[in-house]
């Protein structure tokens, strides 16, 4: 059973880290193996976190989310046009949240074990860093959000699938696809964020669920979790806070390089041995 240091603490690496292109679960997979115990919290308490995190996505784009629902709405009982923007930006996040929900759930029992090997941490901290510098260098900067297309929707739902595995970030894949599809930064991170929120809600109410149901063991018992729940999201509010004031000037490429050191070190500790893979 993990402490109730070790769960503050995750609490802020998560309010730290899910919002910038670095890998929230990556981090909480590290972290949690540094503590000694080597024990990994695992997807269940991850996704539960992660409800924290999203909440403070909920508040923050509050009038964005009432537009985009009143609209939807509106539209869809022929009180405005169909094609409003905001209508269609409500059925693109549906289209897109389609791919994850099914990949998560055919893939349930490898997220849960294999995709968490710190190898693969490595991995995809390295490779998807690499993919997010080049977009963000090479991509145009020509679309805006009322700008979205059908098949851009589809691709940013394949995109938000990969951050099933550990190390390739929710925000990084989507980002990195946005750039390279030709929006402006803060355009592909604000659709990222929204893109989210039924995805990480599904999931986190799902794991909150199943974990009751089953009376499923977890590292952390249920207040240590709901504390760290909380602590994640006001942690989080401030990072969005800072990341979309960030990149109205500033580029991708400090967090490429994080990324990609990160990757490194992780590599050289379980080469040497300090860390273990699983």
């Amino acid at each position: 059973m993990g402490g109730w240091l070790e769960a503050i603490i995750l609490g802020v690496v998560q309010g730290l880290t899910e919002f910038l292109p670095i890998s929230s679960s990556a981090h909480i997979r590290i972290v949690s193996t540094l503590f000694g115990t080597g024990a990994d919290p695992g997807a269940a308490f991850t996704a539960i976190l992660q409800l924290g995190t999203e909440t403070a996505v909920l508040i923050y784009f509050l009038p964005d989310i009432a537009h985009i629902v009143s609209s939807w709405v509106k539209a869809l009982f022929g009180r405005i046009p169909r094609n409003d923007p905001n209508a269609k930006l409500g059925w693109f996040i549906i289209l897109g949240s389609v791919p994850i929900v099914i990949l998560g759930l055919l893939l349930k029992s490898q997220i849960e074990t294999v995709f968490r090997s710190l190898w693969i941490v490595a991995g995809t901290l390295i490779v998807f860093g690499l993919l997010l510098g080049v977009a963000d260098i090479l991509g145009k900067r020509v679309y805006r959000l009322r700008d979205m297309k059908v098949s851009h929707a589809v691709f940013y739902g394949l995109a938000q699938s990969l951050a099933l595995v550990p190390g390739v970030s929710r925000s990084g894949a989507t980002i990195a696809l946005g750039r390279a599809l030709g929006y402006e930064r803060p355009a592909a991170a604000r659709y990222s964020f929204l893109l989210a929120i039924p995805a990480v809600f599904g999931s986190g109410f799902y794991e909150l669920y199943d974990s009751l149901k089953h009376d499923s063991p977890m590292v952390f018992d249920w207040a240590q979790t709901g504390v760290a729940t909380v602590i994640a999201g006001v942690v989080g509010f401030g990072v969005i806070a800072f990341l979309m004031r960030y990149i109205a000037k500033g580029s991708f490429i400090p967090f490429v390089i994080y990324r990609l050191l990160l990757g490194v070190a992780i590599i050289v500790l379980l080469v040497t041995g300090v860390l273990q893979p699983s």
